[in-house]
């Protein structure tokens, strides 16, 4: 099965995760099949926090990978904040 799910970067006490598509059986920070975004949850006032390429999303859900519960909450959340 393939996931839509977060990979840990950054230093410690200092993360930065990438939104990627993997294998279920991957590793959370190992191999992944493509990086579609990134989540930085210290962001800055003026820095982006968080960036999806709603193509590839669009993509890979429509070939059946399921995202995780902590990818949904942030697509609603970058959802609510431009609507």
């Amino acid at each position: 099965m393939v996931v839509i799910r977060l990979s840990r970067g950054g230093a410690k006490a200092r993360p930065f995760f990438n939104i990627v598509v993997a294998d279920k059986r991957d590793r959370r920070d190992g191999r992944f099949i493509e990086r579609i975004g990134f989540y930085n949850p210290i962001a800055a006032e003026g820095e982006e926090s968080i960036r999806i390429a709603q193509d590839r999303l669009t993509y890979w859900k429509g070939v059946g990978a399921q995202s995780s519960p902590t990818v949904d909450r942030l697509l609603k959340q970058t959802a609510k904040k431009t609507a």
